[in-house]
């Protein structure tokens, strides 16, 4: 059975004051969910608070993006291996905000989580289709391509230490939300075609939903068979909420 992650995004939000008592609740209440994984994701600056709140916690933490360079002339980018200073064990990587605002492809997408896998990350690889896209019957074959340039950038062999994300770009931050028959059939989708490359490996990886979760639709999604958890956005800034949604991930 796979364990269940429960990613929190916290995208441009946060304050040193604020986050002090949020990590503190959230860490609280992961510890008293042992069998669910928790995890949140912050901007750059809070990494050296979040390590030194989490460190000895059930709940990881990690960033919002990295470079797929090493190191070098790269102005305004961060490293895997700069992250790992921090004790980061995720990064997200293609975004639909990031593939829309500043024009990341998918091979691109590819080759920052190749460089989060080598530099000792666990990417969380975000594929999702916008409204356009979902009426004109084009889903599956959006994800399908961008799940592929992944695939291919990657390697099979490297993709059990990655973790996919399906974000219908259409239900992000609208208060809208893919019905658990949409959701489900995308994330079967999305293992489906893991396993044209390796059945094992389909078998394992996890699938996160991430698209308008709250604590009112948790149940209903944690409870499908291809979904292994959650890519939370707005209601992980706030930690009932947040801590709910793994409850309902737990009970599911």
């Amino acid at each position: 059975m796979r364990t269940k992650l429960i990613a929190g995004n916290w995208k441009m939000h946060g304050s040193l004051a604020g986050n002090l008592a949020l990590l503190q609740s959230v860490a609280a209440g992961a510890a008293t969910l042992p069998t669910l994984s928790f995890t949140v994701l912050i901007p750059f600056p809070y990494l050296p608070q979040a390590q030194a709140l989490l460190a000895n916690s059930a709940c990881s933490w990690g960033a919002q993006d990295v470079s797929e360079a090493a190191s070098g002339a790269y102005t305004g980018e961060v490293s895997a291996a700069m992250l790992r200073e921090f004790g980061c064990q995720y990064v997200i990587v293609g975004h639909s905000e990031r593939r829309q605002r500043h024009g990341e492809s998918d091979a691109r997408v590819a080759a920052k989580a190749l460089a989060a896998i080598e530099g000792g990350l666990t990417p969380i690889v975000c594929v999702g289709e916008t409204l356009a896209e979902r009426e004109a019957g084009q889903t599956l074959a959006v994800v399908g391509r961008q799940l592929d340039a992944v695939i291919q950038g990657l390697g099979v062999q490297r993709l059990p230490h990655a973790v996919l994300a399906y974000e219908p770009i259409w239900a992000i931050g609208t208060g809208r939300s893919a019905s658990a028959q949409q959701a489900q059939e995308v994330h079967a989708a999305l293992r489906q075609r893991v396993s044209q490359s390796d059945l094992v490996v389909a078998a394992g990886i996890q699938i996160l939903y991430g698209g308008s979760v709250k604590p009112s639709n948790a149940l209903e999604l944690m409870g499908l068979p291809d979904i292994d958890g959650a890519l939370v956005g707005g209601a992980s800034l706030n930690a009932d909420d947040f801590l709910d949604i793994g409850r309902a991930a737990a009970r599911a």
